[in-house]
């Protein structure tokens, strides 16, 4: 959509060009048509950044991580999934999933990130869960976290973090940037950890 986009204003421009100094006519329907498709564009950027939610994972190449870890009384039951993305040359990603054993709530996704070769999880209290995902010989990779159930989610690069659907699902959203460090959305404040 972005480079049907960009030819577009591109050959608006071009047109635009040719009327100013041959004085044709105006290109109205290219004018329409290029603006239709920046509307169009911006939608869907907006839509991607604020209205999402873990619906949207691939799930018809799902492959089963660690799991079930059960918390220590029970009451929760932590699963991991793997999410093959791009092919021979793609990665995979890794999300985990919290089944509430003894409520009748819908299993909720609380971590989505990049799969790295050392992952597991463990619970440190009933509440509590540790997921670690790092790769030993790269320190800047390390995308582990505990997380206290119900309260507090962590999705990579941020989406969780900025959906408008979820803001009401947890007090605290962690992500991680590209400068490495971790950053805490919480009453929409932003706290560099």
């Amino acid at each position: 959509m972005f480079i049907i986009t960009s030819l577009l204003i591109l050959v608006f421009i071009f047109k635009l060009i040719i009327f100013f100094f041959k004085k044709k006519h105006f290109p109205k329907k290219l004018l329409l048509v290029s603006l239709l498709s920046v509307i169009i564009l911006l939608g869907l950027s907006v839509y991607k950044n604020y209205f999402f939610t873990f619906n949207s994972i691939d799930r018809s190449s799902i492959q089963i991580g660690p799991g079930p870890v059960l918390s220590p009384t029970e009451a929760y039951t932590a699963n991991a999934y793997y999410e093959p993305y791009g092919g021979a040359a793609g990665g995979v990603n890794v999300w985990v999933e919290i089944t509430y054993n003894h409520e009748d709530k819908p299993v909720k996704t609380v971590y989505y990130s990049d799969a790295k070769t050392n992952f597991s999880m463990k619970w440190l209290d009933e509440e509590t869960i540790y997921i670690v995902n790092d790769e030993p010989k790269y320190p800047t990779s390390n995308r582990s976290i505990k997380l206290v159930i119900g309260k507090e989610i962590y999705h990579e690069n941020g989406l969780a973090c900025k959906s408008l659907l979820m803001k009401d699902e947890y007090e605290n959203c962690y992500q991680t940037k590209l400068s490495d460090c971790t950053i805490l959305v919480s009453n929409n404040r932003l706290i560099l950890l």
